[in-house]
């Protein structure tokens, strides 16, 4: 197969550091809800909404890749995959089966700072989903075998296969990820992580990530749809407030990044047919007011067939198809 260069150049990434400290902005907008902590740490947050009979829930882990290890990648991410299984009161692949059966959908997904699970179902389903949610949440890690930890891995490695090692620019962000941070930086290695990482990992492993971060109180709760925030309260106390409370997760030390000069970088990709050129620049961290203007200027330079990126290199010099 013929092989295409993919070509780096100064490494636009708004996720050069996340702020934990947001600055409050007033636009107009504003969504009214509700906030609270159970005993255990758990935040909740409650947002009340009848405009259809349907219920949105979704358990927040303040947990992602940004916490692992060199040497144990991908732990983020694979937890998410095995905390689909069994739980002990809820038997195994039973959400996968149940919650489409209640006219429902369910996913999850993990990134940098976090991990998240989500499901919407009709009103009628909602106490069923938190019976579901609080089950998998505390006390999964009870009924982790030596043979799910096996499925699950090859379940993660053809992920990896398929949109990673197999795919057209697949290797793209690890590469940019590992020249424009640090070695040991939370942000050096890809959230799907490396194969021998996740070929290592032991039970062991997986109950200690579990026992570290899965903790009420490294969580937030979030429910908004067709619900009754008294209600809703007694019930979250109910399902929820018994789940162990955990250690203290302290907060990362934003890691700011620098390129003292320009780094051009030459990549081949053996299954791009297309050259790809990428110019990436560290700029202000997450929820920095700049971040925003750096947002639409990136749109207004190439978020259309209109842009001036788009005419210039598409239309009128015809060096690339898209921008």
């Amino acid at each position: 197969m013929k092989k295409f260069p993919l070509l780096i150049s100064a490494l636009i990434l708004l996720l050069a550091c996340k702020n934990d400290n947001p600055e409050e902005d007033s636009t107009g907008f504003s969504i009214d809800y509700e906030k609270f902590t159970l005993d255990n740490g758990l935040e909740v947050i409650l947002h009340e909404d009848h405009s259809d009979p349907i219920v949105a829930v979704a358990t927040l882990m303040h947990v992602g890749s940004n916490r692992e290890k060199p040497g144990k990648t991908g732990f983020a991410h694979f937890f998410e995959h095995m905390s689909f299984n069994d739980s002990e009161n809820v038997p195994v692949g039973a959400n996968r089966k149940l919650i489409p059966e209640w006219g429902g959908s369910r996913n999850g997904g993990t990134w940098d700072d976090g991990t998240i699970y989500y499901e919407v179902v009709p009103k009628d389903a909602f106490e069923k989903i938190l019976w579901i949610d609080s089950d998998r949440f505390g006390y999964m890690i009870n009924t982790v075998t030596e043979a799910a930890l096996e499925r699950e891995k090859q379940v993660v490695k053809n992920e990896k296969r398929q949109r990673v090692d197999n795919a057209p620019y697949g290797y793209t962000d690890e590469v940019i990820r590992k020249n424009l941070y640090p070695e040991g930086h939370p942000y050096n290695w890809t959230v799907i992580g490396q194969l021998p990482d996740l070929q290592a990992a032991t039970i062991d492993d997986v109950k200690e990530f579990y026992n570290q971060y899965y903790g009420a109180a490294n969580a937030s709760l979030v429910i908004a749809g067709d619900i009754n925030v008294e209600e809703t309260k007694k019930l979250v106390k109910q399902w929820f407030g018994e789940i162990k409370k955990g250690p203290d997760v302290a907060p990362l030390t934003p890691m700011p990044v620098t390129l003292n000069e320009t780094k051009s970088l030459y990549f081949e990709d053996n299954f791009a047919t297309l050259p790809e050129y990428r110019m990436v620049f560290p700029t202000v961290e997450e929820y920095n007011k700049d971040s925003y203007a750096l947002n639409i200027l990136g749109s207004l330079l190439s978020g259309s067939k209109k842009s001036p990126l788009y005419q210039v290199i598409v239309e009128e010099k015809k060096l690339a198809p898209n921008v």
